[in-house]
């Protein structure tokens, strides 16, 4: 279907790297963004050029939908691009008109297939993968000579076994193995190839670890992207991961001297040679001709006249090995030795490495930086076989030389009452979970010197995106319902104060708390505990924030808003931890996440709203990751897992139900996965899901106030009401329920619904006596707990019933939480590394999240209603303890 399209013509969007970092990167760079449209504004059959600044001339971009309007138009459309690093900081997206054609590019990316590969030519580098076999890659060649001779996932199993005192390690090496290997995406700009695979015994046939792995090229660069994930699928009482990484083979070629390895350090570049110009005869023309080698550049000797110099090099030592380990946040080392079998001498330390690598010599070679790479240690880089014919640069991910992944549970049992942990039953597994990292490789003819290894370094660690302004995304109406920043009367500027001052103070806590590591990198604590001066670490539900009451959301607004780089950085780790880590990918699961918990898969509750497509379809539409993509598919029938695990097992025993769920967080999250699936794919099966469950609603006694506990049929959708004062109301509305309903009243267009919502705004937090003329006094007050967190709907209920009181009672709400009376950082200032610390001893990350998407939301709806002034005193909080 197509519409006739209206509104804008043009967008202007923005590198994100440069609104924040004041200096571009300098390498051109593959790009892949998504941007919203209003209803029939943009059809599928309209066409779109990228203009660039420098020139206004077109540049080549390849376009494709992401989601649609219930129409038929496009909702968001994801784009792909290369940047010209040096040249452009802005764009515009124009729709072209009538038979205009978009610029193609140059060198178009080609992909062809065989039985046996596929490969992938990007007009400077051609890259041939393999369909099946333990080499995923099989060659990357550049200008006629290959810089790659083979790629392969590594794996390291420890095992122990026994009893404590008499146990026995063992350690045995695994290879990644292909599956299955499809392309995804054909070019012309970017193209897309998925692997999914086992890693296998070297020595047997036994299999563990799933794995799947992405490939991205982009026309006229030398640049791939993996992005990989891994699954764990093993016993963690006995099946430890001792390393885990990518292997890549590089041929080297020319004399020991003219091969260099590369690690990149706090501040400049480890560079050495397996055999370096430094002797203890280096002086006058030797001393520049090492310098020259230090540098990365090419030096050559006379036989007849270097002759002496060449017999000292020949005495000397040659370094085969070189090995970069982080090993926490705060510390790293680099070691080298000259064979198996002789020591690793210390080479370098420092704090925190920046994650590139490279390897190569006469003809080239090969760079790979990891992204996050302090960020999740531990993790590491290692070159092997300089001295050789063929070397390997492994990126590990975990490195093995730290202690194996321990994976267990912190305990035997569970401690409900004492603890918030969330069930009797322990189900403590982290069967299914999984965890996703970035490397970039650039295949190279030389080695490259400092200025590019450091515009490599950057975008390995902060890759380029484009975003399109506020006012745009809030225009489109991009996920819903939302503020921009507006500071045009004391009151508001002391609110955008506290949003912001919310977020400093998040931001200083994951570096003060030293927040990082593979398994927890992304996430936030829950609660505080001000005797010890800690997060409450240890303190069963209490630890790990886990997606409770929608951090995701609160970080996402807080970008669309602001359009900061560091605050969608921050955005980005916590959606690829949550969306991975603490959710289940298969098994029993599959299609649930954990509950908040000291380990992040800790606790018993196993529930839809953890891995609920509304946390992370936010990421997914501002970038078109596939991997997010494919997670939102993966829990489209989440609501079927319910089945053989109530959420309501512990208060509705087995009855004529296939199970019991709540309106919120259970059929929200199930709302929000269906949403995704139809606006995504056009699949009525699933707006008729959404349909069917809001017709139960409605058809409830007193509508969306019912309930909140229904009986559930995943085959049918349909909701049978248990009672009308059976659950806390508060729990319906604080995990994302309001974001996800506002923004799907948008397509349904619904009126009778976006009354059932506004009235259960209204109702919410009227006294008992005011709520019985309504109910009847079938439904107890003491249900409503919590009113912060009910203040998106009650600011709703009160801009569409136009209900002055109720605008009232949301300002009441919000004005009097701690969040709105105290400035939380008024400075902003860096946290010592060592010394006092600072620290707010009532802080709590389930009213950061719901306070601050509250007001983003009340300042929208019902800012008319808010004091020109607030009456509270400020009072500094951010106290320190030494």
């Amino acid at each position: 279907m197509t519409t006739e399209t209206t509104g804008v013509t043009s967008i202007a969007v923005n590198r994100l790297h440069a609104a924040e970092q004041g200096q571009l990167n300098k390498l051109s760079a593959g790009v892949t963004w998504g941007i919203p449209w209003r209803e029939g504004e943009l059809s599928r059959s309209d066409k779109l050029e990228l203009i660039g600044s420098v020139g206004k001339q077109g540049l080549a971009m390849q376009s494709w939908p992401t989601a649609y309007w219930p129409d038929g138009s496009v909702k968001w459309s994801a784009h792909a691009a290369v940047i010209n690093g040096i040249e452009d900081s802005g764009f515009e997206v124009h729709r072209l008109s009538g038979s205009a054609e978009s610029t193609a590019p140059s060198a178009p990316v080609t992909v062809s297939e065989t039985e046996e590969t596929i490969a992938l030519d990007t007009g400077v580098i051609v890259c041939t993968l393999n369909k099946q076999g333990d080499r995923l890659i099989r060659s990357i060649v550049r200008e006629g000579l290959p810089v790659c001779e083979g790629a392969e996932l590594v794996c390291l199993k420890e095992t122990i076994s026994g009893v404590s005192g008499v146990r026995t390690v063992r350690e045995e090496p695994f290879r990644g193995v292909i599956r299955t290997a499809v392309v995804e995406q054909t070019g012309p700009v970017r193209a897309v190839v998925r692997f999914d695979g086992r890693h296998r015994s070297t020595g047997r046939s036994a299999m563990w670890i799933p794995f799947t792995l992405r490939l991205y090229v982009y026309a006229g660069l030398d640049q791939i992207r993996l992005v990989h994930t891994f699954f764990y699928d093993g016993n963690p009482n006995e099946d430890f991961i001792k390393g885990l990484g990518v292997t890549f083979r590089i041929p080297m070629r020319g004399p020991l001297y003219n091969r260099h390895v590369r690690f990149a350090g706090d501040t400049a570049m480890f560079a050495e040679s397996p055999k370096t110009l430094h002797t203890r005869r280096t002086k006058g023309k030797y001393r520049e001709l090492f310098e020259r080698q230090s540098a990365g550049e090419m030096v050559t000797f006379d036989p007849a006249e270097d002759g002496y110099f060449l017999g000292l090099l020949d005495d000397s030592a040659v370094w085969d090995d070189f090995k970069l380990v982080q090993d926490s946040a705060d510390h790293y080392r680099i070691a080298k030795r000259t064979q198996e079998g002789c020591s690793w001498l210390r080479s370098a330390e420092g704090r925190r490495a920046g994650g590139l690598g490279y390897v190569g010599g006469e003809g080239g070679g090969l760079a790979a930086g990891l992204r996050d790479f302090w960020r999740k240690h531990p993790s590491g880089m290692e070159a092997a076989g300089l001295s050789s014919d063929e070397a390997s640069l492994t990126v590990w991910f975990w490195s093995p030389d730290v202690q194996a992944m321990d994976l267990r549970h912190y305990d035997t049992r569970t401690h409900v009452e004492s603890s918030y942990e969330g069930a009797e039953e322990l189900r403590a597994t982290p069967y299914g979970i999984a965890n996703t990292n970035e490397i970039n490789v650039w295949c190279l003819s030389g080695t490259p010197d400092n200025g590019r290894l450091e515009g490599m370094l950057s975008l390995s660690q902060s890759p380029e995106l484009l975003v399109c302004e506020p006012a745009y995304y809030r225009r489109a109406g991009a996920f819903g319902i939302w503020s921009l920043p507006d500071r045009s009367t004391a009151a508001k500027a002391e609110l955008e104060d506290r949003l912001d001052g919310i977020i400093a103070f998040y931001q200083a806590e994951v570096e003060q708390r030293r927040w990082y590591g593979l398994w927890d990198y992304g996430d936030f604590m829950h609660s505080y505990d001000p005797v010890r001066h800690v997060w409450n670490y240890d303190l069963g539900g209490c630890a790990w924030q886990n997606t409770e009451l929608a951090p995701n959301m609160w970080l996402w607004y807080m970008f669309l808003r602001s359009g900061r780089h560091d605050i969608f950085r921050l955005a980005e780790a916590m959606t690829r931890h949550t969306s991975e880590v603490d959710v289940y990918h298969f098994g029993e699961y599959a299609g649930l996440g954990s509950r908040h918990n000291v380990v992040h898969w800790g606790c018993g509750c196993k529930e839809a709203r953890i891995a609920m497509a509304g946390l992370h379809r936010y990421y997914y539409y501002l970038t078109a990751d596939e991997r997010i993509g494919e997670l939102m598919d993966d829990v489209k029938d989440a609501d079927y897992a319910t089945v053989t695990l109530d959420p309501m097992r512990a208060y509705f025993p087995p009855d004529e139900h296939p199970t019991h769920i709540r309106v919120g967080p259970d059929w929200a999250a199930f709302s929000s996965n269906w949403m995704t699936r139809w606006e995504r794919y056009e699949d009525e099966v699933y707006r008729n899901k959404i349909i069917t469950g809001i017709e139960c609603i409605k058809a409830a006694k007193y509508g969306l106030i019912s309930g909140p506990t229904y009986g559930y049929d995943p085959a049918t959708s349909k909701l049978t009401p248990m009672g009308d004062d059976n659950w806390g109301r508060h729990l319906a509305i604080c995990m994302g329920g309001p974001q996800v309903w506002l923004e799907m009243a948008d397509m349904l267009k619904d009126p009778e619904w976006e009354d059932r919502m506004a009235e259960f705004g209204v109702y919410y937090n009227l006294p008992q006596e005011r709520k019985d003329l309504i109910t009847n006094g079938e439904i107890s007050a003491s249900r409503f707990e919590h009113p912060v967190l009910s203040v998106a709907l009650v600011a709703y209920g009160a801009a569409r019933l136009n209900n002055a009181e109720t605008a009232q009672t949301a300002w009441s709400i919000l004005l009097g939480n701690p969040f709105a009376r105290v400035r939380l950082l008024e400075d902003g200032a860096d946290v010592a590394q060592v010394g006092p610390l600072r620290e707010i001893d009532w802080i709590n990350t389930n009213e950061a999240a719901q306070w601050s998407l509250n007001t983003i939301i009340s300042l929208e709806l019902i800012d008319d209603a808010l004091p020109a002034s607030l009456d509270s005193t400020l009072v500094h909080t951010a106290g320190t303890k030494g």
